[in-house]
């Protein structure tokens, strides 16, 4: 049974990442924003919707190390995996996308948790800073969309182009699109990863092996099956914009929520391994932003065997 139902939860998941890439493309037609800014916002909040729910359910029963370990493992592996797996089934035109700006909040969001990780404990004042640092990343956002609607009244016909838009698709179908994304892809990531964990413990694998690894792909799930079917949709814009949004959500809204539920401690081999792996698998994606490459197969296999390589290390 644990079998049957891990593979139901991975169908939910692609389901809903196709439903959550076609509502947010839409709507960003609606509302005469790029499809990026919508993937930075909305996409990437439903996708990381499950490193919340875990975090905050790790505080609450006393077991903290999950909700970091979570956070940093999940970045690691949405850059790494989520990048590298739909890589190899199609090039990621990402030459095309302008990401700079919001790659460079990434990284700063990186450096400024990697500080307050050396304060020892995320607490109230990290909370405060991390969630700060949201509003202002949200709020840039905001006047970076309402710029561009009123600067690009020709944008319509420009996203028009793209696969899987229909500019007369009704608002009620976008919200059911978006509605049903939100809700399956949490739903379909906890289905697996609590089946997952029954089928580890099943073979003996410890809790925090299990927590280390398989908790922190589980919830990359979701944005794995965004990334997979945006790619395959011909839309790079919306997959490297999900990756870079669910990083920096993960990093200033999870721990900065986590944090106001509990303080979390930082064991000291996040200090020495986990959280510059975290920063160097960042920073991989530079000659993507600053050099407009494209993810090839090539740099899908780079990136897949970099990530293998890093869970080798762990399960050591």
């Amino acid at each position: 049974m644990p079998w049957l139902l891990s593979g139901l939860g991975l169908l939910i998941l692609l389901l809903a990442g196709d439903s959550l890439v076609k509502g947010a493309v839409n709507l960003s037609l609606r509302l005469g924003v790029p499809a990026l800014i919508v993937s930075l916002t909305i996409v990437a909040f439903g996708t990381s919707a499950p490193e919340l729910l875990i975090a905050i359910q790790a505080v609450l029963d006393d077991a903290p190390g999950i909700a970091i370990g979570n956070v940093v493992g999940s970045n690691t592996a949405n850059i790494l995996l989520v990048l590298g797996i739909p890589a190899l089934l199609a090039t990621m035109h990402t030459s095309e996308c302008e990401t700079k700006k919001t790659f460079n909040f990434m990284i700063a969001a990186s450096i400024l948790f990697i500080a307050l990780a050396f304060r020892g404990v995320f607490d109230w004042l990290s909370a405060f800073v991390l969630l700060a640092a949201l509003a202002f990343v949200l709020w840039d956002a905001a006047r970076e969309a309402k710029g561009h609607r009123a600067a690009c009244a020709e944008a319509t016909e420009d996203e028009e182009e793209i696969e899987g838009v229909d500019p007369d698709l009704p608002v009620w179908r976008i919200a059911i699109f978006l509605i049903l994304g939100l809700i399956g892809l949490p739903l379909g990531a906890d289905l697996l990863v609590d089946n997952a964990t029954i089928i580890a413990k099943m073979y003996g694998v410890s809790d925090t092996v299990i927590g280390l690894t398989l908790v922190a792909v589980g919830t990359s799930l979701p944005e794995l099956a965004t990334t997979v079917m945006a790619a395959l949709r011909r839309q790079a814009d919306v997959a490297l914009g999900n990756v870079i949004g669910s990083n920096m959500f993960n990093l200033l809204a999870i721990i900065g929520v986590a944090s106001f539920v509990g303080p979390i401690p930082v064991d000291q081999a996040f200090l020495r391994f986990d959280l510059w792996v975290m920063l160097g698998a960042s920073l991989l994606l530079l000659p993507f932003v600053y050099m407009r490459r494209d993810i090839t197969r090539v740099w899908g296999v780079i990136l897949t065997a970099l990530y293998l390589a890093y869970l080798a290390i762990v399960l050591i």
